[in-house]
Formats: structure tokens, sequence, C-alpha cells
């Protein structure tokens, strides 16, 4: 089973979003496995389920790209390892 994380996108809704960040992915060899997004309450929001077995990068060094990525586009993004995301939202 490979390194899968869980990324998170919320901010105003404008256009280019979802393609920034999945071109970011895509520059990095990591996968979307799964994607969910909407508009709440105004605000976009975004939740990807990402594979990072082949990346050439770090979880560490994607989690800190993206959020200057995030910036960027005025949109908050968070990248965890799926497992401390499990851990963090067990009952």
């Amino acid at each position: 089973m490979g390194m899968k994380a869980i990324i998170t996108v919320v901010g105003a809704d404008k256009v280019g979003i979802i393609a920034k960040v999945s071109a970011f992915l895509a520059n990095h060899s990591i996968n979307i496995d799964d994607i969910t997004q909407t508009i709440l309450s105004g605000n976009f929001v975004m939740m990807m389920m990402a594979d990072m077995s082949n990346s050439d990068i770090s979880v560490d060094e994607a989690r800190k790209l993206l959020t200057e990525e995030g910036h960027a586009l005025g949109v908050e993004v968070n990248l965890m390892a799926e497992k401390v995301f499990t851990e963090m939202h067990r009952i």
C-alpha cells in the first residue's frame, strides 16, 4: 500500500483553484485517487485523497509548497498523511 495523503483547500471561490492544485500534484507525480468539491456558504471547499507513492518530494516539502501555492491563490491548503488524519478523527 502506498503513501496516502489528505489535501484540503478552503477559501473564496475563483477561477483556477482546481487547475493550479492539480497541476502542482501532477508536476510532482502525486496522483489524485478521489476528489470532492463544493461551494459552502460562498466558500470553495475541496478535499482530495492523494497517492504520494511515486512523488518526487516528501510529505513535508509538499505541505510547504502547497501552503505557498494556496497563499498565492488566496486559499488555505492543508496536506497531512492519511494515517495522521485518520488518528485525529477517530472516535
